[in-house]
């Protein structure tokens, strides 16, 4: 079975391939094509999989080449983790908008507006392709924000393209483990869009575990989300947010952290790489080291503005282990092999959802087989967050338009309407420095 990773060159590769070679399984990849624009980044990822694979017998085939078209075709699965305009880009994302006093995280606020703006137009070219050359492909969507560009894709790939996430996979994990619940066995009731969702249950044999861990304040605080959000607001909201809440509801301190801070996190990451990308240009750097050295720094200093601003110390060692890449192959071997399973995964909402439209992608449980990702019904959200929910669906809504029309004007309204905006004037300067510093956005009239 052939494998195509789009962002071939990307940092996480390594995770990706790392778990494929622990898959012995009868159907499994037996070639893993690395497509990526940035040659040498393509080499040193290939070293560092060469490394990883020394030693294991019938390991998966690597190639690597910068023609799309190549890549994709004959593709069996795609897995997109492209990230348009780099960790520059990202840097420039933030620093914009904490210039303006706003949220530039990559993901939400200004900052994943921004970053949409400059992918979707590439993620719709790249779909539109995989329906020419590869029509029988599954793509798996890595790509943030990854529940925006899921659904770009989708306008061309239907059901075919599914959007993976693992901090709601973590997320369960964590509620699990201290409840002392095997994660394995327990079905986690979450519902939301892509880094905006709520567990609001965790059943085990039957049985939802979920208020036993809400009416104990100190269980409540001994995990991440505890620390993070506080035991009184958990227990306020009667559910546990998925960490990126955090930039909702503890928005102003959260900018001052990030505004605070000697760096911001596409910066430090924008560093870091280009530290480990120039030592692999040495030929006798060990690769598979030099990548694991990186690898951890990156882990552990996840989200540490959100953290420093709460006061919720370093991250547990046992979520330093990434996840992402777990739920990629899961997805992958229950389509390919139709091995049944149950994953939360950005899919388009179907009925799911009855406040937004069935085309809308949102991130729910799902039940995975060979014909894709059925999304399960669940119950209504509450106001507070059915009201959040809808907003930045809108928004997504706007962005998605003015990438398709190229239309400025509407690009300053996807800003203005996103709930971390406050004023049309604010909308109205981040395009204006969006636009003077990404090439990507020339396509803004």
């Amino acid at each position: 079975m052939k494998l195509t990773i789009l962002g071939g060159g990307g940092f996480r590769v390594p995770l990706v391939y790392g778990a494929l070679l622990g898959d012995r399984a009868e159907g499994r990849v037996t070639h893993v094509v690395l497509h990526d624009l940035d040659a040498p980044r393509l080499s040193a990822v290939t070293r560092v999989l060469a490394e990883q694979a020394a030693g294991v017998p019938d390991a998966p085939e690597v190639t690597a080449t910068t023609d799309l078209d190549e890549a994709l075709r004959g593709a069996d699965f795609v897995f997109s983790a492209i990230r348009v305009g780099g960790l520059q880009g990202r840097a420039d994302d933030e620093r914009v908008a904490l210039a303006e006093g706003v949220l530039g995280q990559e993901t939400v606020g200004a900052g994943g507006i921004a970053y949409g703006l400059r992918t979707v137009p590439v993620a719709v070219d790249i779909a539109q392709r995989v329906a020419r050359l590869a029509p029988d492909a599954w793509v798996i969507n890595f790509t943030n924000p990854a529940g925006l560009v899921t659904e770009a894709m989708s306008r061309h790939l239907g059901d075919r393209v599914i959007g993976i996430c693992d901090s709601p996979v973590g997320l369960g994990r964590r509620i699990a483990r201290v409840l002392g619940a095997d994660p394995g066995d327990a079905w986690i009731d979450y519902v939301g869009l892509n880094h905006l969702g709520w567990v609001r249950g965790l059943r085990v044999a039957g049985r939802d575990e979920l208020p036993r861990l809400l009416a104990d304040p100190d269980l409540l605080g001994s995990f991440e989300e505890g620390k993070l959000f506080g035991v009184d607001w958990l227990q306020s909201l009667g559910a546990i947010p998925n960490e990126y809440l955090h930039y909702y509801y503890f928005n102003r301190e959260a900018v001052r952290a990030y505004q605070q801070a000697e760096r911001t996190r596409g910066a430090f990451l924008r560093d870091q790489q280009a530290r480990f990308y120039e030592e692999m240009r040495d030929p006798d750097t060990p690769a598979l080291a030099a990548w694991d050295r990186t690898r951890a720094e990156r882990e552990a200093t996840y989200m540490a503005e959100n953290r420093q601003s709460a006061g919720a110390g370093e991250r547990d060692a046992d979520d330093l282990s990434g996840g992402y890449e777990k739920v990629a192959l899961a997805l992958m071997r229950a389509i390919a092999r139709d091995e049944r399973t149950t994953l939360i995964l950005n899919v388009r909402n179907r009925s799911t959802l009855s406040v937004l439209d069935s085309e809308a992608v949102i991130e729910v449980p799902c039940l995975v087989d060979a014909n894709g990702a059925h999304p399960v019904a669940v119950d209504p959200l509450p106001d507070h967050a059915t009201g959040l929910v809808c907003a930045v669906k809108a928004v997504e809504r706007e962005v998605l338009a003015a990438a398709g029309s190229g239309s400025r004007t509407t690009a300053v309204k996807a800003f203005a309407l996103h709930p971390l905006v406050d004023s049309v004037n604010v909308a109205r300067r981040l395009v204006e420095g969006y636009t003077a510093v990404h090439p990507g956005l020339a396509y803004l009239k």
